[in-house]
């Protein structure tokens, strides 16, 4: 069976800077454990806005510059850094997305391992954006995947909206560990 991690948006903005919750700051160091003891392949994701953010549908919607490339907020928390530096697993990608989910994860993805045993895990921000866009891109991508989201290593915007992204996703067939 092949085992694959993803890590969606464990940026800085994310954490403690222009969209950091509490509940996100909470998860940092357990999901830092996760990538340090995985065994398997890492992927993840990167949120990457340019200057003109505020221009775009999103940032007319979320009127809060993030995630500029380049800038402090763009980059991997300093502990998720560490983490995958420390791992044995073997590091694949981190994919650029300028939206909720990744279409370049979904293909990576899907041209390693369709029509393979896999086991698909998620971790990151936000449950209830990033998180869910990104499982259901891969559950359709590769459907006989057995995917996995782990509560307890996700925030959402608000702890409801947490909740109903994973009870959504749980009706989509993904399994939700805790």
């Amino acid at each position: 069976m092949e085992h694959i991690l993803v890590v969606v948006d464990m940026q800085n903005d994310f954490i403690d800077g222009a969209l950091g919750t509490k509940e996100a700051r909470e998860i940092v160091e357990a999901a830092a454990e996760k990538i340090r003891e995985f065994k398997g392949s890492i992927y993840g994701t990167l949120d990457t806005h340019s200057k003109d953010y505020l221009s775009t549908q999103e940032g007319k919607n979320l009127p809060v510059p993030h995630c500029i490339l380049g800038e402090e907020g763009w980059a991997l928390h300093p502990d998720i850094m560490d983490a995958i530096s420390e791992t044995e697993a073997e590091v694949m990608d981190f994919c650029r997305k300028d939206t909720f989910g990744s279409i370049e994860l979904c293909e990576l993805l899907k041209q390693k391992y369709e029509g393979k045993d896999a086991e698909i895990e998620f971790i990151g921000l936000c449950t209830d954006i990033c998180v869910i866009s990104n499982a259901l891109m891969v559950k359709a991508a590769l459907p006989e995947a057995k995917l996995i989201v782990h509560a307890d290593l996700c925030a959402g915007v608000t702890k409801e909206s947490h909740d109903n992204a994973l009870s959504a996703m749980k009706m989509c067939q993904v399994d939700i560990q805790f």
